[in-house]
């Protein structure tokens, strides 16, 4: 039999998480799972092509003044009554997200990822990459990705 005890649904807030979190809140409720809501703040260093313009200490404050938004929006979630008795587990990570959420996954020993996809193919997908592909082919446990449109399991 199935038992899965830690479900992780990292996010990014966009329409695109969404039903990803829909389904592992579901998936939590029905095998009393700890939920765990996970954002990934990139780097602001990365975002910044002339990054070494700006002080340390001024990106390490806009580092935080990132986390702590992220925090806030993650205290937010789910935004529907959660029907576990068990409590959701928040966190916020700096860096590259798809490292950020298969550290986390192997660090909480979570036993299924849940992930909704941005749903890019083509021309698109090759130059944005899939930060939910690398998590299929990298991840120490099973991952359930979510299509933002579709076939849809749970009840709304």
């Amino acid at each position: 039999m199935i038992k899965l005890d830690r479900i992780l649904v990292p996010t990014d807030f966009s329409t695109f998480s969404s039903p990803a979190l829909t389904y592992g809140c579901a998936m939590a409720a029905r095998f009393n799972a700890e939920l765990h809501l996970l954002h990934v703040v990139p780097d602001p260093a990365m975002l910044v092509p002339e990054a070494a313009a700006f002080s340390v200490e001024s990106m390490e404050a806009q580092t935080e003044l990132m986390r702590v938004d992220s925090m806030r929006l993650l205290n937010k979630l789910p935004a529907d009554g959660w029907s576990n008795d068990k409590p959701i587990v928040r966190e916020v990570r700096i860096g590259p997200a798809f490292m950020e959420i298969i550290d986390y996954a192997r660090e909480a020993d979570i036993d299924l990822i849940v992930i909704g996809t941005h749903g890019r193919s083509g021309l698109m997908h090759v130059l944005m990459g899939s930060v939910a592909e690398r998590i299929v082919r990298k991840s120490p446990c099973p991952v359930l990705t979510v299509k933002p449109e579709g076939h849809q399991f749970v009840m709304p």
